[in-house]
C-alpha cells in the first residue's frame, strides 16, 4: 500500500472537500430548478397519463416535482382550500361549485372525454331511464361527477332526481353494492364499470355516456399557483402530453404502469381504457375554443334546475387558455 505524507493527505482532502462542496451546490441547484406540485386525482382511468408521467419520470424530466394524491372527489375541493393540493383533476361542471365556494381554480387542461366510461347499471327487468322512477340508485355525493351525470340523464328524460331514491355511495362501492344485490341501480364509471358488464347475473349496463355524452375531464390549479408558476403550468401540460406519445409508442408498459393503482394488468387496463379518449393538442385547441364553453353553460343550467347550485359564477372566470394554445 502506497504511502502518503502529511502534505499530500492534506491536498487529498481538501480535493474532496471542494468537490463534495461543487456537488452539493449542483443537487441544490437542480433542486431550485425542480418546481413541486400537488395533484389531486381519483382512480378514475381518465386520469391515469398523470401516473404514468409521474412513474416514468416524465414529470422531472420537465422540471416538476410532482405528488399524486389519491383524494375523493367530493374531498378534493377542501384540499384545494387548505393549501395541500395546488391542482386537481376533475369534471368540467364541478368547476362550477368549486369556484362558487370562493376557491379560484381554473382549467388549462382537458384530459379525457367518456365515451361510455360513466353510465347507469340497473336490474335486468328495468329497461329504461324512465323505469328508474322510485327506485333505489346508489350515487356518489351531490357536487360529484355521479351524482352531475345520473342528474344529466334524467334531465334528459323529463325526470330529476326527486324522481329517484338516492342512496349516497362513492363509484367503487356502488358498484361493489350492485354486484352484491344491493339497489335497483347504480351510477359508476371504469374501471368499476366493466366489473358489472362481466356479471350478467347482477344486472345490465342501462345508459351510459356514448348515449349521454356529459363526462368531460380537465386538469385545473389555483389562480394563485398558476400566477406564481406560469413554467410549471406549462411544464404540466407537457408532461401529460409527452405520456400520450409513451402510450402510443409503448402500449403494454403504459397500461402496466397506469393499471397499478387499481390493482389491473395491463389488458384489464387496456379494456377500461377503451371505453374513452385522451385529448392530445388538437383537441386541447379545440375544446377550449368553444366546447368548454359551450358545455359549461348548460351544465350550469341543469344544476340550477337540480338544486346543486343556487348561483353561476363567471362562467369565463373557470379557465384559461394560454397553456394549450
Amino acid at each position: 500500500m502506497m504511502k502518503m505524507n502529511k502534505k499530500g493527505f492534506v491536498k487529498t482532502v481538501s480535493a474532496m472537500m471542494v468537490t463534495a462542496a461543487v456537488s452539493g451546490l449542483s443537487i441544490q441547484a437542480a433542486y431550485a430548478d425542480t418546481t413541486p406540485v400537488t395533484i389531486g386525482i381519483s382512480g378514475w382511468t381518465g386520469f391515469a397519463p398523470l401516473v404514468l408521467a409521474k412513474e416514468a419520470g416524465l414529470f422531472e424530466k420537465n422540471g416538476l416535482d410532482v405528488d399524486l394524491k389519491m383524494i375523493p372527489q367530493k374531498d378534493r375541493l377542501l384540499a384545494i382550500a387548505s393549501g395541500s393540493v395546488q391542482c386537481a383533476a376533475t369534471t368540467v361542471e364541478t368547476y362550477i361549485p368549486w369556484n362558487l365556494s370562493g376557491v379560484s381554480i381554473k382549467q388549462i387542461l382537458m384530459m379525457d372525454k367518456s365515451y361510455g366510461a360513466d353510465g347507469v347499471v340497473a336490474r335486468n327487468d328495468i329497461n329504461s331511464v324512465a323505469d328508474l322512477k322510485g327506485k333505489n340508485v346508489a350515487v356518489d355525493a351531490s357536487g360529484t361527477t355521479s351524482y352531475f351525470g345520473l342528474a344529466w340523464i334524467l334531465h334528459k328524460n323529463g325526470m330529476s332526481m326527486k324522481d329517484i331514491k338516492v342512496n349516497t355511495l362513492g363509484p367503487s362501492a356502488a358498484a361493489q353494492a350492485f354486484i352484491a344485490g344491493q339497489n335497483d341501480a347504480a351510477m359508476t364509471y371504469e374501471p368499476y364499470l366493466s366489473k358489472v358488464r362481466a356479471d350478467k347475473k347482477a344486472g345490465k349496463i342501462l345508459a351510459t355516456t356514448l348515449d349521454y355524452p356529459m363526462v368531460m375531464d380537465t386538469v385545473g390549479c389555483t389562480g394563485d399557483w398558476l400566477a406564481k408558476n406560469p413554467a410549471a403550468a406549462k411544464a404540466l401540460v407537457q408532461s401529460y402530453y409527452d405520456a400520450l406519445d409513451m402510450i402510443a409508442k409503448e402500449p403494454e408498459k403504459s397500461y402496466g404502469i397506469m393499471g397499478k393503482p387499481e390493482k389491473q394488468t395491463a389488458k384489464e387496463f387496456a379494456e377500461s381504457a377503451s371505453y374513452l379518449k385522451w385529448a392530445n393538442a388538437e383537441d386541447n385547441k379545440k375544446f377550449f375554443g368553444g366546447e368548454l364553453q359551450a358545455f359549461t353553460k348548460e351544465a350550469g343550467d341543469v344544476m340550477l334546475q337540480e338544486g346543486i347550485v343556487k348561483k353561476l359564477p363567471d362562467l369565463d372566470s373557470l379557465y384559461d387558455t394560454s397553456y394549450v394554445k
